[in-house]
């Protein structure tokens, strides 16, 4: 099954940071990224830019409006993702755990839907 790994923080965190916090957290990304690359589970992922460069399509009543941003206000924010392979959902909790974080955050695990 493929499950998305969504992860959320308080992307402030790194903005207060000097910099080595995010190199830090980087590497450790690359690195487990490397290891579920080399163990065949890694299909996809990346690291997002600020919420202050997004925009949000919104539709209401057939009508489309743009937002600057993320819609809702929230402490945490979608920062990255990755996408991976793995025989169920125990394995894609596990990879979950294993996820760097600056602080506090969430790892959100959601299956992908088949296209079979």
């Amino acid at each position: 099954m493929r499950y998305a790994l969504l992860i959320y923080e308080n992307e402030d965190l790194y903005r207060a940071g000097d910099g080595r916090a995010m190199d830090d957290i980087i590497a450790a990304h690359q690195a487990l990224a490397g290891e579920l690359a080399a163990a065949g589970v890694l299909q996809g992922g990346s690291g997002l830019k600020t919420v202050d460069t997004a925009t949000t399509v919104r539709k209401t009543d057939g009508q489309y409006a743009l937002h600057d941003g993320p819609y809702a206000e929230a402490r945490e924010q979608l920062g990255g993702f990755y996408l991976v392979e793995v025989p169920d959902l125990d394995a894609a909790l596990a990879i979950a755990k294993r996820i760097p974080l600056a602080g506090d955050g969430a790892v959100e695990v959601r299956p992908v839907i088949d296209e079979d």
